[in-house]
């Protein structure tokens, strides 16, 4: 039990942190003129976060036999 909270915890995290690049992402980009490469930066973490999400996300449904 103890892993499966550790993992919903550490997929809490990820979300949030995701969740919160996109509002620095949004943010950025609608308050004028702004860093492309700081942009490219964020972006290219958010996409990290998105993959690490999704084996997380992967690695708690069980394996079903089709």
């Amino acid at each position: 039990m103890d892993d499966i909270d550790s993992l919903q915890g550490e997929l809490a995290e990820l979300k949030n942190e995701h969740r919160d690049l996109d509002e620095v992402i949004r943010h950025l980009i609608g308050s004028g003129p702004f860093d492309q490469i700081k942009l490219q930066r964020l972006k290219k973490r958010k996409l990290q976060l998105k993959d690490q999400i999704s084996q997380l996300e992967d690695g708690m449904l069980p394996d079903i036999i089709a």
